[in-house]
This record gives structure tokens, sequence and C-alpha cells, in this order.
């Protein structure tokens, strides 16, 4: 009679499905435990930041060999403290791209080699649909929603028609703003990752130095950091020159203030052209405090409803990876063994099928 009950409550878990997830693209070892695509059973990251900082950025070798040492330590730890067991998992995903190839290549083998040894599907993850579906773990989202996606490789707008169509109408032609970020921090002299030190110096400002917007075309959704990251240097260049401190911290806050008012402008325009119901924030500069609020206040102003998720799910983290593997996973759109890692893999390309398969 326990037999049955036990295999009952197995079975139950297979119904709802219990994907453990494995994310490596890039500075963060994680991985995490998902049950139904919404509820987070463990999510464990080991972050790199320390080993980095001592170069000014992330070194792709040695970000591979940090993924490889704690690797099988992480997978153990989220199952610990996921309360299950290996037997337990109905499907095993991994983030297949984009990324740094090396480091990816470290959690597809490791997703792979769980996936053959319980017999269970593998589904290659998009990182960036990962991000975007970390807010259903935290929000119910209503269709058509339009993201905005920002991360240190990545500035895009994203409209979702339906659930996991993925449809780009905007992205950056040059640096990505996280990039830029770092980039300004770099010339600020202050510490790698750049965001939130330049994050908190424009909050102690006083008074901004004055910077151009980069607009482009009337119509166009793209965006253009390079030329305000060229301003912040002349600043400081012309400062120099004259034998003047460099004003630290107001130079920030202008930077800050341009980067949002392009990224907010554009984002509520595209709201209001492509009649999305929800606006939602994704990616690691998710978690800066300027954006947050000015988002947030512009959205209150349109009543545009605004979802973002908590800071620990805007960094890079299985538990988001897990969110977008169930889309697959209940579709039954699994990946072969010869999965290869992908730095360039396409977010449209990656959307799902309709209609789901129960």
């Amino acid at each position: 009679m326990n037999d049955s009950i036990e295999q009952l409550g197995q079975h139950a878990l297979q119904n709802t499905g219990v994907i453990l997830a494995i994310e490596t693209s890039c500075d963060e070892t994680s991985v995490a435990v998902i049950q139904d695509g919404r509820k987070i059973l463990s999510n464990v990251i080991s972050s790199q930041i320390e080993t980095h900082q001592l170069f000014g950025g992330v070194v792709p070798e040695i970000a591979s060999r940090k993924h490889v040492e704690v690797i099988t330590i992480i997978i153990e730890g989220a199952l610990n403290q996921s309360g299950l067991a290996l037997k337990d998992v109905s499907a095993v995903a991994v983030t297949q791209g984009p990324g740094l190839v090396g480091a990816l290549l470290v959690g597809i083998v490791a997703a792979k080699s769980l996936s053959m040894a319980l017999n269970v599907p593998l589904i290659g993850t998009h990182h960036i649909a990962g991000h975007i579906y970390a807010n259903q773990l935290v929000h119910e989202l209503t269709y058509p929603c339009l993201t905005l996606v920002v991360s240190g490789g990545h500035t895009e707008l994203v409209l979702l028609e339906r659930e996991g169509h993925f449809k780009i109408i905007g992205r950056t032609r040059d640096d990505a703003v996280g990039e830029a970020y770092d980039k300004v921090a770099r010339a600020l002299k202050l510490p790698y990752p750049g965001g939130p030190h330049i994050d908190r110096l424009a909050h102690e400002a006083e008074g901004a130095i004055p910077l151009p917007r980069a607009w482009l075309e009337a119509d166009s959704y793209d965006f253009s950091f390079s030329g305000i990251k060229s301003a912040v240097l002349s600043s400081i260049n012309q400062a120099t020159m004259k034998g003047e401190a460099v004003q630290a911290a107001q130079l920030a806050l202008g930077f800050q203030e341009s980067v949002i008012d392009v990224l907010v402008t554009k984002a509520v325009r595209a709201v209001r052209e492509f009649g999305a119901t929800q606006l939602l924030l994704c990616g690691g500069v998710a978690a800066n405090r300027g954006l947050r609020a000015a988002l947030a206040a512009r959205c209150e102003e349109e009543q545009i409803p605004l979802l973002i998720p908590p800071l620990t799910l805007c960094t890079d983290n299985a538990a988001m990876i897990g969110a977008a593997a169930h889309l697959k996973w209940q579709r039954r759109e699994y990946s072969s063994l010869d999965l290869k890692a992908d730095p360039s893999l396409s977010l449209e390309e990656w959307s799902v099928s309709q209609p789901v398969t129960l």
C-alpha cells in the first residue's frame, strides 16, 4: 500500500513537470528545481564576480573553469534544497545560448549526462526567453505583452503576441545597455561590475551634466549607446585637459538619465503601437533603481500595467531557465542529445509552437 502511494506521488510530480534547470551562460553557475513552470523549489547560484573583478571584466576561460569546479556541487545543493530526489525529475533544462561558448558547454555536458542517466527529456533553452519568463514566476502574464530586455549583452524590445512566441521589434545597434554602463564605470575608475556603482553615484549627485540622447530614426525602436559613452569620455577628457576634477557623480547621473529616457520612451511608445496589455522589464539591468523608478512612474502616468521580477530573479539564474523550459516541456518539444552550444541562438527561432499538447 505504501508503495502504491509513493508511486501516485511520483506520478503527480511528473504530471506537473518537475524541471531541473542549469544556467552557465556567463559568470554565474546556477541550478534550480522548478515545478509546473511557476513554483521555485530551489534556486542555487554561485557567482564569480570576485574572481573577475581582478581583471575588470569576465574572462571567458576562467569562467568556464569555475563552472567545471562547482557544477556538480550546485546540482547537489539545488536538489537538497528542493526536498526532491533525482528520480522525481521530469526533464532537464539547460541554457543553450546565447552566452560564452565555453561556459555554455559546461552546463550542456552536465545536462546531457543527467538526461541520459535519468532517461528524461533534455530541453535546450534560450537565455533571454528565461529572463522574460522570470516574470511568470511571480506574476500572471497576459497577451499580447511587450518586454524590455536590458542586460550586459542584450538590449531589446520583444513583443509576445501569445505564450512563448517572441518577435523582436527593436534592438541595440552597438553596445548593450549593461555593456555601456560597464564601459562608463571603467572610464570613471569604478569597480566591476559598473552598473550598480553608476546607479549609486547617480542617486548621490545633486545635479546632472547634460548628455545627448540617441533617438535614431523617428519610427525606430532600435537603440544606440555608443554615442552617450563617447560623450562621457569626452567630458572626462575635457576636465583632465583643463586640470579640473572629474565630476563623477554628475556624469553618472547625466549618463543614467540619458539612457533611461530613451529606454522608457521607446518602451511606452511600443506598448501603445502594438496594443500590449502589459510591459515587462527583465535582465540584469532591471535591478537598476533609477530605471525601475522611472519606468514605474511613467507606466503609472500612462496607466500601463508594469511587471518587474524581484532583484534575485533579474540577474542570471536557473529558475528563469526552468520557467522558460516549461513552455517547451508542456508541448513535448524536446532537444536531442546532439544539442550544441549556440552563442548566437535566435530568440525568434526558439519560439514554441502552438497549441499546447497535454
